[in-house]
């Protein structure tokens, strides 16, 4: 009885069922386009829910940490201490309006319009980097990575929601060549290569790293043989030498061969971030009350601001601030798992591998574990480009949730390139 009970449940989400005068099983096809699990088993319906409070709970701990960390810089260039929350306000607000539009745009949207936004996308980052139009395009802090068209922007941001949606589409369009190596990853690596170079050029080797790690992840669910792994693991000894040439180099010398040592110039802003992690003990030394934003740490508002949520919250707060990133990434998971097509699973995937990457490197920086990268923490962070970024991408995510509970979200697809979401898919159904 208890085999029987056993064999039900792992064959209910699978649509099978038995009784054929053979004795064999046999499968229930749901519609082209359709998972074949029920909709009523796919989703509790909390998980909008959690998003929201998660990413609302950001948003407000990123407000008041700001202040703190900006202040007195906004002070020292002449401005109103609060003038970084300001503008920071004014990304949350469009951000939330970019939010509740993605929220509502059907899914498969994402997927037939992935090309124009690769498109885009690649044409913005190239004109970023051409020799000609300094005029848009300063250079700021030895980079080039900015765009001033009226507003600023920074392409980067948006090209990495712009490459997992190109991915995951061009993965369902691909599925039946995945697994060569000149048909199946090559259009891949072409399609990363057109983003990734322009983002090389700025230079911001951090975010062409996040964007490969990221698109890794969602061939990986997608599917990917383990010797596509190695085949682009290839090309790290390549790409090495930048990592660790110059001032980078200085910073990976500090934190792995003299750890204890003199600190060179180009490590002094990990040092800072140590003093700044350090000093906060347990509790905090208290809201405004932290010293390393006084000119010691830069990019106190931006790039180190998890070290300034070390210092003023301590442990404690900073504990609090990863498990709200573990849980949004975790229900992003979660609602990858529940989608109802491969291509809204895929997505999912890509998003929330996309927020607790950029999250995870932050705090490693801010912690000693990686050198100085430029991220910044999602949410958190000042930087109105990257925050209506995130938003937008946490709205695509409310919409693949809401088309997994059945609330008018994605529905399938009827389309011969797309495909059902199999139920063996990273062994959880």
């Amino acid at each position: 009885m208890t085999t029987a009970l056993r064999r039900s449940r792992n064959f209910a989400a699978l649509g099978m069922r038995a009784g054929s005068p053979s004795g064999r099983w046999q499968v229930d096809v749901a519609p082209r386009g359709r998972s074949s699990l029920p909709a009523s088993g796919l989703s509790t319906g909390w998980e909008p829910a959690i998003v929201l409070t998660m990413v609302g709970a950001l948003l407000l701990f990123g407000v008041l940490t700001l202040h703190s960390a900006s202040a007195v810089m906004a002070e020292r260039h002449g401005d109103p201490h609060y003038y970084y929350v300001l503008r920071q306000a004014s990304g949350i607000g469009v951000g939330i309006v970019a939010m509740l539009i993605c929220a509502r745009v059907p899914v498969d949207w994402w997927r037939r319009f992935a090309p124009h936004l690769m498109f885009v996308s690649v044409a913005l980052l190239v004109v970023v980097v051409l020799p000609f139009t300094h005029s848009i395009a300063p250079e700021i802090n030895g980079a080039r990575r900015w765009l001033r068209i009226g507003i600023t922007l920074q392409p980067s941001d948006l090209a990495k929601i712009a490459v997992v949606t190109w991915t995951a589409a061009l993965l369902v369009r691909k599925r039946d060549s995945l697994r060569s190596l000149g048909r199946g990853l090559a259009p891949f690596l072409v399609g990363w290569g057109c983003i990734v170079a322009p983002i090389a050029l700025e230079p911001d080797y951090s975010t062409a790293c996040l964007i490969v790690a990221s698109c890794l992840i969602v061939i990986f669910v997608g599917g990917a043989r383990l010797g596509h792994f190695v085949f682009v693991g290839l090309f790290v000894p390549l790409v090495a030498p930048l990592l660790v040439s110059g001032y980078r180099g200085g910073r990976w010398e500090s934190i792995l061969l003299n750890p204890g040592g003199p600190v060179p110039e180009s490590a002094q802003q990990s040092y800072q971030s140590l003093v700044a992690m350090g000093s906060g003990g347990l509790g905090g030394v208290g809201f405004g009350e932290g010293r390393q934003k006084f000119g010691f740490l830069p990019e106190a508002h931006n790039d180190f601001i998890f070290a300034i949520i070390g210092e003023e919250w301590g442990f404690a707060g900073s504990v609090v601030v990863i498990l709200c990133f573990l849980a949004l990434v975790t229900v992003g998971f979660r609602v990858a798992r529940q989608a109802r097509t491969r291509f809204a699973e895929l997505l999912a995937v890509g998003i929330s591998s996309l927020i607790g990457l950029q999250a995870f490197l932050h705090i490693g920086v801010a912690l000693g574990v990686f050198p100085a990268t430029g991220l910044s923490l999602p949410f958190i962070s000042f930087g109105r480009t990257n925050l209506v970024a995130m938003l937008a991408s946490v709205g695509i995510l409310l919409a693949v949730a809401r088309g997994a509970s059945g609330g008018g979200g994605d529905r399938g697809s009827d389309d011969d390139w797309e495909e059902l979401v199999p139920a063996r898919s990273w062994g959880w159904r």
